[in-house]
Protein backbone atom coordinates (compact mmCIF):
# COMPACT_ATOMS: atom_id res chain seq x y z
CA UNK A 1 0.00 0.00 0.00
CA UNK A 2 1.20 3.16 -0.90
CA UNK A 3 0.21 6.90 0.40
CA UNK A 4 -1.13 7.39 -3.40
CA UNK A 5 -3.21 4.42 -3.43
CA UNK A 6 -5.28 5.31 -0.16
CA UNK A 7 -5.93 8.29 -1.53
CA UNK A 8 -7.37 7.18 -5.01
CA UNK A 9 -9.48 4.82 -3.18
CA UNK A 10 -10.78 7.60 -0.60
CA UNK A 11 -11.15 10.07 -3.27
CA UNK A 12 -13.31 7.36 -5.55
CA UNK A 13 -15.26 5.88 -2.89
CA UNK A 14 -16.73 9.80 -2.17
CA UNK A 15 -18.13 9.99 -5.50
CA UNK A 16 -19.02 6.18 -5.88
CA UNK A 17 -21.28 5.57 -2.98
CA UNK A 18 -22.11 1.52 -2.41
CA UNK A 19 -20.23 0.42 -5.42
CA UNK A 20 -22.03 -2.78 -6.81
CA UNK A 21 -22.31 -4.62 -10.17
CA UNK A 22 -24.74 -3.50 -12.99
CA UNK A 23 -25.66 -6.80 -13.58
CA UNK A 24 -29.28 -7.60 -12.13
CA UNK A 25 -29.62 -10.88 -10.58
CA UNK A 26 -31.76 -12.90 -8.15
CA UNK A 27 -29.58 -15.49 -6.59
CA UNK A 28 -25.67 -16.49 -6.46
CA UNK A 29 -26.50 -18.97 -9.17
CA UNK A 30 -28.39 -16.05 -11.06
CA UNK A 31 -25.20 -13.76 -10.68
CA UNK A 32 -23.00 -16.68 -11.82
CA UNK A 33 -25.35 -17.66 -14.85
CA UNK A 34 -25.18 -13.17 -15.36
CA UNK A 35 -21.00 -12.87 -15.15
CA UNK A 36 -20.93 -16.06 -17.55
CA UNK A 37 -22.96 -14.38 -20.16
CA UNK A 38 -21.58 -10.73 -19.72
CA UNK A 39 -18.29 -11.95 -21.56
CA UNK A 40 -17.05 -9.69 -23.70
CA UNK A 41 -20.83 -8.25 -23.79
CA UNK A 42 -22.44 -5.35 -22.05
CA UNK A 43 -24.10 -5.60 -18.43
CA UNK A 44 -26.96 -3.91 -20.16
CA UNK A 45 -27.74 -5.99 -22.88
CA UNK A 46 -27.29 -9.51 -20.37
CA UNK A 47 -29.86 -7.36 -18.40
CA UNK A 48 -32.04 -6.86 -21.03
CA UNK A 49 -31.92 -10.94 -22.22
CA UNK A 50 -31.62 -12.42 -18.56
CA UNK A 51 -34.73 -10.31 -17.06
CA UNK A 52 -37.62 -12.38 -19.26
CA UNK A 53 -35.54 -15.72 -18.14
CA UNK A 54 -35.41 -15.37 -14.48
CA UNK A 55 -38.85 -15.28 -13.90
CA UNK A 56 -39.17 -18.61 -15.45
CA UNK A 57 -35.48 -20.75 -15.21
CA UNK A 58 -33.49 -19.65 -12.17
CA UNK A 59 -31.97 -22.85 -10.65
CA UNK A 60 -29.35 -24.85 -11.81
CA UNK A 61 -32.14 -27.57 -12.40
CA UNK A 62 -34.16 -25.35 -14.81
CA UNK A 63 -31.53 -25.03 -16.64
CA UNK A 64 -30.43 -28.65 -17.05
CA UNK A 65 -34.10 -29.38 -18.09
CA UNK A 66 -33.41 -26.65 -20.80
CA UNK A 67 -30.71 -28.10 -22.49
CA UNK A 68 -28.46 -26.48 -24.40
CA UNK A 69 -30.29 -25.92 -27.38
CA UNK A 70 -33.19 -24.13 -25.50
CA UNK A 71 -30.46 -22.45 -23.40
CA UNK A 72 -29.44 -20.76 -27.16
CA UNK A 73 -32.65 -19.41 -27.96
CA UNK A 74 -33.03 -17.77 -24.75
CA UNK A 75 -29.84 -16.16 -25.11
CA UNK A 76 -29.22 -15.90 -28.86
CA UNK A 77 -29.17 -11.81 -28.23
CA UNK A 78 -26.32 -12.06 -26.62
CA UNK A 79 -22.61 -12.19 -28.47
CA UNK A 80 -21.27 -15.81 -27.93
CA UNK A 81 -24.14 -17.26 -27.50
CA UNK A 82 -24.03 -20.76 -28.16
CA UNK A 83 -20.61 -21.11 -26.32
CA UNK A 84 -22.11 -19.89 -23.35
CA UNK A 85 -25.24 -22.18 -24.03
CA UNK A 86 -22.70 -24.72 -23.54
CA UNK A 87 -21.17 -23.38 -20.57
CA UNK A 88 -24.56 -22.65 -18.33
CA UNK A 89 -25.84 -26.24 -19.40
CA UNK A 90 -22.34 -27.79 -18.10
CA UNK A 91 -21.98 -25.45 -15.40
CA UNK A 92 -25.56 -26.11 -13.93
CA UNK A 93 -25.03 -30.05 -14.70
CA UNK A 94 -22.04 -29.85 -12.46
CA UNK A 95 -23.43 -28.19 -9.29
CA UNK A 96 -26.50 -30.02 -9.15
CA UNK A 97 -24.39 -33.04 -9.47
CA UNK A 98 -21.48 -32.29 -7.16
CA UNK A 99 -22.56 -29.22 -5.63
CA UNK A 100 -26.23 -29.96 -4.46
CA UNK A 101 -27.26 -27.06 -6.68
CA UNK A 102 -25.39 -24.76 -4.80
CA UNK A 103 -22.59 -21.58 -5.79
CA UNK A 104 -19.18 -22.42 -4.07
CA UNK A 105 -17.99 -20.00 -1.54
CA UNK A 106 -14.47 -21.16 -2.66
CA UNK A 107 -12.26 -20.00 -5.75
CA UNK A 108 -10.43 -23.37 -6.88
CA UNK A 109 -14.07 -25.24 -7.00
CA UNK A 110 -16.03 -22.12 -9.08
CA UNK A 111 -12.66 -22.01 -11.48
CA UNK A 112 -13.28 -25.52 -11.99
CA UNK A 113 -17.04 -24.75 -13.33
CA UNK A 114 -17.10 -25.01 -17.09
CA UNK A 115 -17.09 -21.23 -18.94
CA UNK A 116 -15.86 -20.00 -15.20
CA UNK A 117 -12.53 -18.12 -15.47
CA UNK A 118 -10.42 -16.00 -12.91
CA UNK A 119 -12.67 -12.73 -13.52
CA UNK A 120 -16.02 -15.02 -13.40
CA UNK A 121 -14.87 -16.93 -9.97
CA UNK A 122 -14.04 -13.33 -8.29
CA UNK A 123 -16.67 -11.49 -9.18
CA UNK A 124 -18.97 -14.16 -7.72
CA UNK A 125 -16.90 -14.41 -4.72
CA UNK A 126 -17.33 -10.75 -4.22
CA UNK A 127 -20.67 -10.06 -5.20
CA UNK A 128 -22.19 -13.24 -4.10
CA UNK A 129 -20.57 -14.00 -0.93
CA UNK A 130 -18.85 -10.31 0.15
CA UNK A 131 -15.30 -11.50 -0.40
CA UNK A 132 -12.39 -8.94 -0.79
CA UNK A 133 -11.85 -10.19 -4.19
CA UNK A 134 -10.52 -8.56 -7.13
CA UNK A 135 -11.45 -9.29 -10.57
CA UNK A 136 -9.65 -7.57 -13.70
CA UNK A 137 -11.79 -6.75 -16.70
CA UNK A 138 -11.28 -4.46 -19.46
CA UNK A 139 -11.68 -1.33 -17.07
CA UNK A 140 -9.72 -2.34 -14.46
CA UNK A 141 -7.25 -3.36 -16.85
CA UNK A 142 -7.15 0.11 -18.54
CA UNK A 143 -7.62 1.96 -15.05
CA UNK A 144 -5.01 0.01 -13.30
CA UNK A 145 -2.55 0.79 -15.98
CA UNK A 146 -3.61 4.41 -16.73
CA UNK A 147 -3.29 5.23 -13.26
CA UNK A 148 0.11 4.00 -12.43
CA UNK A 149 -1.82 2.46 -9.71
CA UNK A 150 -1.08 -1.16 -10.41
CA UNK A 151 0.12 -1.99 -13.69
CA UNK A 152 0.48 -5.10 -15.95
CA UNK A 153 0.81 -6.76 -19.68
CA UNK A 154 -1.68 -8.99 -18.89
CA UNK A 155 -5.08 -9.24 -16.30
CA UNK A 156 -3.40 -11.87 -14.33
CA UNK A 157 -0.66 -9.81 -13.80
CA UNK A 158 -2.45 -6.39 -12.76
CA UNK A 159 -4.80 -8.68 -10.16
CA UNK A 160 -1.65 -9.40 -7.94
CA UNK A 161 -0.44 -6.32 -8.68
CA UNK A 162 -3.53 -4.55 -7.11
CA UNK A 163 -3.59 -6.87 -3.76
CA UNK A 164 -0.46 -5.51 -3.09
CA UNK A 165 -1.56 -1.89 -3.51
CA UNK A 166 -5.28 -1.60 -2.47
CA UNK A 167 -5.66 -0.74 1.36
CA UNK A 168 -7.40 -3.29 3.42
CA UNK A 169 -10.21 -1.09 3.80
CA UNK A 170 -11.05 -0.60 0.63
CA UNK A 171 -10.02 -4.52 -0.81
CA UNK A 172 -13.73 -5.58 -0.82
CA UNK A 173 -15.18 -2.69 -2.58
CA UNK A 174 -11.70 -1.98 -4.60
CA UNK A 175 -13.07 -3.75 -7.59
CA UNK A 176 -16.65 -2.35 -8.01
CA UNK A 177 -14.93 1.47 -7.73
CA UNK A 178 -12.24 0.39 -10.21
CA UNK A 179 -14.28 -0.78 -12.49
CA UNK A 180 -17.34 2.35 -12.08
CA UNK A 181 -14.61 4.90 -12.53
CA UNK A 182 -13.61 3.26 -15.53
CA UNK A 183 -16.73 2.53 -17.28
CA UNK A 184 -18.24 6.20 -16.54
CA UNK A 185 -15.28 8.29 -16.37
CA UNK A 186 -11.77 6.84 -17.78
CA UNK A 187 -13.50 5.62 -20.74
CA UNK A 188 -11.51 3.80 -23.66
CA UNK A 189 -11.83 5.95 -26.01
CA UNK A 190 -12.85 9.45 -24.60
CA UNK A 191 -11.59 9.83 -20.98
CA UNK A 192 -13.66 12.45 -19.24
CA UNK A 193 -10.39 13.88 -17.29
CA UNK A 194 -12.54 16.76 -16.10
CA UNK A 195 -14.90 15.15 -14.02
CA UNK A 196 -12.02 12.87 -12.99
CA UNK A 197 -11.22 13.17 -8.95
CA UNK A 198 -8.20 11.10 -8.75
CA UNK A 199 -6.90 13.27 -12.07
CA UNK A 200 -3.85 14.40 -9.73
CA UNK A 201 -2.54 11.14 -9.24
CA UNK A 202 -2.50 9.74 -12.68
CA UNK A 203 0.54 8.97 -14.94
CA UNK A 204 -1.72 8.72 -17.83
CA UNK A 205 0.58 10.47 -20.57
CA UNK A 206 -2.51 11.87 -22.48
CA UNK A 207 -4.60 13.05 -19.68
CA UNK A 208 -6.37 16.87 -20.40
CA UNK A 209 -6.12 18.48 -17.32
CA UNK A 210 -8.61 21.63 -18.10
Amino acid sequence: MTIQSDNIFKELSKIIKNPKSDLKYRSKFTLLVSVVLSAQCTDVNVNNVTKDIYPLYNTPEDFVKLGQKKIEKLINRIGLFRNKAKSVYNLSKLLVEKHKSKVPNNFDKLFALPGVGRKTANVVLNEGFGKPTIAVDTHIFRVSNRTGLAPGKGPDQVEQALYKVVPDKYLKEAHHLILLHGRYTCKARTPNCKECVIIKFCKFKNKVMS
